[in-house]
């Protein structure tokens, strides 16, 4: 979508999403952002206040789905959504000595549940208008199951696939649906990682391109393009024997 006036992000108080609401602030735009550290949430907010725009922020939890939800609305009832972004997130390594339930559960919470949570009302507020975008943070990691990360890939995989469906289901009813597949951005998930992330690309810079994919309604919103293309290549042609045998050997997240 062009020029959205009303954009709620989820997970807006650091990394992409932040940059993202920065991005879009200025005179006329309407921001709505949550998180769940409020001193980052504030200074994002002023940040965003001092380019022009006017900023609600909120401290939601995404997998509570009634507090997602009542506070979706309210913000609709103050200016209605032209954009929202799904982009609330966790990432965590996982090692055969923890409990894989435990962190699966965790992780799911957040990153599928959350994500329904945001969606799930986007569509029934835009849907009686017949217009509105909604964008879906998923991840290159969300192309093929990490033995490193198998909850975080897994994860982006189910939203990848669930929002790549949902653009298709509701192309005519005027909801734009959009899937963002990150590679290395830097940010406080990456911050963690003490191995080589190649590609590693600025924040403000992931934004620019996220913006634009967005603008002009892309389906899979990929970058760095390079690494788009090797994790592309690697899916689709390596023999999974090999494919499997190169992410073994690959440094583990700590």
């Amino acid at each position: 979508m062009k020029n959205p006036k009303s954009i709620l992000i989820t997970g807006g108080s650091s990394g992409l999403g932040a940059a993202l609401a920065k991005d879009y602030a200025c005179a006329g735009i309407n921001l709505f952002l949550s998180g769940r550290d409020s001193t980052r949430l504030t200074a994002v907010r002023d940040d965003c206040i001092s380019r022009g725009a006017t900023v609600h922020t909120a401290l939601v939890d995404t997998a509570d789905a009634q507090a997602m939800c009542d506070w979706m609305i309210e913000c609709d009832t103050i200016s209605p959504l032209d954009l929202v972004v799904a982009n609330a997130g966790i990432g965590k390594a996982f090692t055969t000595d923890m409990d894989l339930g435990e962190q699966t559960n965790h992780i799911f919470a957040v990153n599928v549940d959350g994500v329904f949570n945001t969606i799930h009302p986007a569509i029934r507020l835009m849907k009686p208008r017949a217009r509105g975008q909604i964008a879906i943070m998923s991840s290159l990691a969300g192309y093929h199951g990490l033995p490193t990360s198998p909850a975080y890939s897994t994860s982006r995989a189910c939203v990848k696939a669930y929002g790549e469906s949902l653009r298709g289901l509701y192309a005519d009813l005027g909801i734009e649906i959009n899937v963002i597949c990150p590679g290395y951005v830097k940010s406080a998930m990456t911050a963690t990682n003490k191995f080589p992330m190649p590609f590693l690309m600025e924040t403000d810079k992931a934004a620019k391109l996220l913006r634009r994919g967005l603008e002009r309604n892309q389906g899979r919103i990929t970058f760095p393009w390079q690494l788009s293309l090797i994790y592309g290549a690697m899916v689709r042609f390596l023999p999974e024997w090999l494919f499997d045998r190169i992410f073994r050997l690959m440094p583990k997240k700590t």
